[in-house]
């Protein structure tokens, strides 16, 4: 499975505003909910957040990685965001986060959700691609950025 497939460009936000986890996570779950059937706002976040209860999503560097399954969602789902001020995230290096790579995956692809996780993890802990995601300036940008001959494993 490649990045594209699960991350359509108009997925991206390049601007997204900060504040606080919650606000995030918030954005996030409207963000998503707009661009899925089937699924709203508010179950989006409730599922975010009750991952996030289980321990913080901020793997480091600037990093969160929110995910959660959904019964009501029908392929894996992602969205990436740049947030306009860096937030507290309680990352395991205690370091604010700017960059979100959200996931939706349906209820019953565990499997999938691990390894499509395992390889998002594993391209946003590169430097370089961290740099250049920081400096996109524009929703395209930002896609590229994150797309650019980038499969994931799966």
């Amino acid at each position: 499975m490649k990045l594209i497939d699960i991350l359509p460009p108009e997925n991206t936000d390049s601007d997204a505003p900060g504040g606080s986890k919650k606000r995030v996570l918030e954005h996030l779950s409207h963000f998503l909910a707009d661009r899925m059937t089937g699924i709203d706002a508010d179950e989006i976040y409730l599922g975010l957040l009750a991952r996030e209860r289980l321990g913080s999503t901020g793997i480091g560097e600037g990093i969160a990685i929110p995910h959660c399954r959904m019964a009501s969602c029908e392929k894996i789902t992602g969205a990436l965001l740049k947030l306009s001020d860096p937030v507290d995230f309680d990352a395991i290096d205690a370091g604010p986060v700017d960059l979100v790579f959200a996931l939706i995956v349906p209820e019953e692809q565990n499997d999938e959700h691990l390894q499509v996780l395992s390889s998002i993890v594993e391209l946003l802990q590169e430097e370089g691609v961290r740099s250049q995601l920081r400096q996109a300036s524009s929703n395209e940008a930002l896609y590229s950025a994150i797309t650019a001959d980038r499969p994931t494993q799966g």
